[in-house]
């Protein structure tokens, strides 16, 4: 039987794809998009601005920035090391889409993609992806180069799909009386979304099998409750030890933890949940602070249920300010198994 050996989460904000030096560019951004206050209530930049503690500036410095950045760095270094060292088969990737290929056409709230491969095409710079959510015409270069680090540099690569174990999840889920959708191919010219294109590019030392499960973390009105998001990951455990297959399956989380708005006390009571298999903490979660950026959460409630089994064996955390109003991104990276 099959059974779940390796556990990863990491974030995969654009801030991973550039230098400490150009952290500070993302004020530009920032200005402009819309913002939640830590309660989750609406904010613009300058309402964050105005309510920012003194204490941000100590950490917006280039020193801090090289510090956090070189942690950053350090720690996804050390998750493609254990992921490579894991010897496995296949890898449940649980990741959101930005509507890079799901809109509010059909927007499912979740679905296993089970297509024999999945394609990562490269200068999808245009598009609405990595965690810009902003008109694309509106993107500066700096912004549109980290973006295209989430894919292939000239041509269009297909990564491979375990598709057995794809199929068996959907059926297994559909039994546990999850409504799940599913997906045997990408919308023509399209590929994966940057969530999973981190994964494939900056986590994977060589191509492991996929299997992407794709939350709709971001966009009301459909976004599944953190409960339901740790009893799907529990789901998936169940069905992946009921694959007849001798096979060693890991599962990574990517995304989060908060963003735009930093929120330490959120990202720690999380890591603190997940440390402990605090099932109930994470389950309880407000969904008022689960917006936003700080969706992706979700993701990794989705994997600390179908990790609960494992411990987890390290996590580093970096609070990734970039900006005087207090806006960056919860940098974190954890190993189970």
């Amino acid at each position: 039987m099959a059974s779940i050996v390796f556990g990863a989460g990491t974030s995969h904000t654009p801030m991973l794809n550039m230098t400490a030096e150009e952290w500070p560019l993302f004020e530009e951004l920032d200005r402009h998009r819309a913002h939640l206050h830590t309660d989750g209530r609406a904010a613009t930049y300058d309402d964050l601005l105005a309510a920012a503690p003194g204490s941000v500036l100590a950490e917006i410095t280039p020193d801090k920035h090289t510090s956090r950045h070189g942690e950053a760095m350090a720690a996804l270094g050390r998750l493609s090391d254990g992921l490579a060292g894991a010897n496995l088969d296949a890898v449940i990737v649980v990741g959101d889409d930005h509507k890079e290929i799901y809109h509010d056409d059909n927007m499912p709230s979740v679905l296993v993609y089970r297509g024999e491969t999945i394609a990562n095409v490269p200068n999808r710079t245009g598009r609405t992806t990595a965690g810009a959510h902003v008109d694309g015409s509106r993107r500066p270069n700096w912004m549109q180069l980290a973006a295209a680090r989430y894919y292939e540099e000239s041509e269009t690569r297909h990564y491979p799909v375990h598709a057995g174990l794809a199929n068996h999840l959907i059926t297994a889920l559909v039994e546990a009386e999850f409504d799940v959708s599913s997906a045997n191919a990408l919308p023509a010219g399209e590929g994966e979304g940057h969530a999973f294109g981190f994964v494939h590019r900056r986590l994977m030392q060589e191509a492991v099998p996929v299997i992407p499960v794709v939350l709709n973390t971001y966009y009301p009105p459909n976004q599944p409750s953190p409960r339901r998001c740790y009893r799907l990951g529990q789901a998936i455990r169940d069905a992946v030890e009921r694959y007849p297959e001798d096979l060693r399956i890991g599962v990574v989380a990517s995304g989060g933890l908060s963003h735009f708005t930093v929120d330490e006390e959120l990202d720690r009571k999380v890591i603190r949940a997940l440390s402990e298999k605090d099932a109930d903490a994470l389950q309880e979660l407000p969904r008022t602070r689960l917006n936003s950026g700080n969706s992706e959460i979700r993701n990794w409630i989705c994997a600390g249920g179908a990790l609960e089994h494992l411990d987890l064996r390290w996590v580093t955390y970096c609070p990734g300010y970039r900006t005087p109003a207090g806006t960056g991104t919860g940098l974190c990276f954890a190993r189970w198994g």
